[in-house]
């Protein structure tokens, strides 16, 4: 595109996507609060991050064939066919929570509007088994942060991988600052 490769530019959708949707699993998981009101749209971002991956890597690939093969091009090239791993877990974590919540709160509300008057004021409610729905929501926020965890610092390895790849033999050396300049 304008003559540049086309990775660089994608990449940045990975960088940006994915710690947002950790950061907004991993609220998901542990405040029930959020995930009543922001599940679905973590779960969205969530999905555009994952989806964000492969088109990374696809234009990564493009732009491998063009370029001279280093071990630093080899070991970003490794790291960055695993993100998909560790992400897209968190896709399904987030929507089994957002799911399962749902599913819990639909039974406790429809449970206590059929609760019967047993006398002046005591109401006389079902009992409500939701045990399973609440193992279910545990292990999965266990799994979501997990996940989430390895997950960012997966990004953080490929993004140092691949700028030790672009810029490793570069050196930066800043140019001394001379007196009236239009830098001061």
């Amino acid at each position: 595109m304008f003559g540049l490769p086309l990775h660089p530019l994608v990449v940045h959708a990975v960088v940006v996507l994915v710690p947002a949707a950790v950061i907004g699993s991993v609220l998901v998981a542990v405040w029930p609060r959020v995930r009543s009101r922001w599940g679905w749209p973590v779960v969205v971002l969530t999905a555009l991050a994952t989806l964000s991956i492969p088109v990374a890597t696809s234009t990564g690939e493009g732009l491998e064939h063009n370029l001279p093969r280093t071990a630093a091009m080899e070991t970003h090239t490794e790291l960055g066919d695993q993100l998909l791993v560790f992400v897209a877990p968190i896709l399904v974590f987030v929507a089994a929570l957002v799911v399962v919540d749902r599913l819990r709160r639909r039974t406790l509300e429809q449970a206590t509007s059929t609760a019967r008057h047993a006398g002046p004021g005591t109401m006389a409610a079902p009992r409500i088994r939701d045990g399973q729905a609440r193992v279910a929501l545990v292990v999965l926020a266990v799994l979501t942060v997990a996940f989430a965890v390895v997950s960012v610092v997966q990004v953080v390895r490929i993004g140092d991988s691949g700028a030790r790849a672009a810029w490793g033999s570069v050196q930066y050396a800043p140019q001394p600052r001379r007196i009236g300049s239009p830098q001061d």
